[in-house]
């Protein structure tokens, strides 16, 4: 995907009446482009190794192959296409797994056109999008007792969360600090165990949360 290119998108819902609804209102924005529909997790992982989509817009419970085994099993498979997680249910049960999985975003159904059309850009740029709704669920679930919540982050921790934020890999972040992989590898553990998280997407949602990235 270029600057100038659209962004191409795969719709996996088990509702017809939903994916003509996503496909008909990404179509009309204009840079947009649906590469395809699949109905169930598993043509969702068969039609995103064919077609190569840069976000791939996931509903979770649907009969036939739930959302959260295809973004294992693509996660597994080292896809290139960012997983945004479009559902109706915003339950610890639906919301941890599929983070955990690699979904790079969590919406909700009744987001408003303009967020989802802002939701699947920044997918697409590789940033973690999550509805208010569900970053609060996500905060609330990493945080334990034995979290030493008030420990503070060094200066160079918070510059490398807010990388982390943007979408930015361990190889960027190397070179925009010049500083190794491994170092970047090392701040990140410190980030985890100071907000007791244990991967990216959490540790910019509790960020977000504590006001430590604004």
């Amino acid at each position: 995907m270029t600057s100038d290119s659209p962004i191409s998108l795969l719709i996996v819902d088990d509702h017809p009446v939903v994916r003509d609804g996503l496909r008909g209102m990404f179509e009309s924005a204009g840079d947009f482009t649906v590469l395809g529909e699949a109905s169930n997790g598993v043509e969702a992982v068969e039609l995103t190794a064919r077609l190569d989509p840069d976000v791939v817009l996931m509903d979770l419970r649907m009969p036939g192959g739930s959302g959260v085994d295809a973004i294992k099993e693509l996660t597994r498979r080292g896809a290139r296409s960012r997983v945004l997680v479009l559902t109706t249910y915003d339950t610890d049960s639906d919301t941890l797994p599929a983070i955990e999985a690699g979904a790079t975003g969590y919406l909700l159904k009744d987001a408003p056109r303009e967020e989802l059309f802002t939701a699947v850009r920044a997918a697409a740029d590789g940033r973690t999008v999550l509805s208010p709704a569900v970053a609060s669920r996500l905060v609330t679930a990493v945080r334990t007792p034995a979290a030493p919540a008030d420990e503070p982050l060094s200066a160079r921790e918070r510059e490398v969360l807010a990388l982390v934020a943007k979408g930015t890999s361990n190889k960027e972040i190397a070179r925009v600090l010049f500083i190794s992989e491994a170092t970047v590898k090392t701040h990140l553990t410190h980030v985890y165990g100071k907000l007791g998280v244990k991967d990216r997407a959490a540790a910019v949602a509790v960020a977000y949360d504590r006001k430590i990235l604004g």
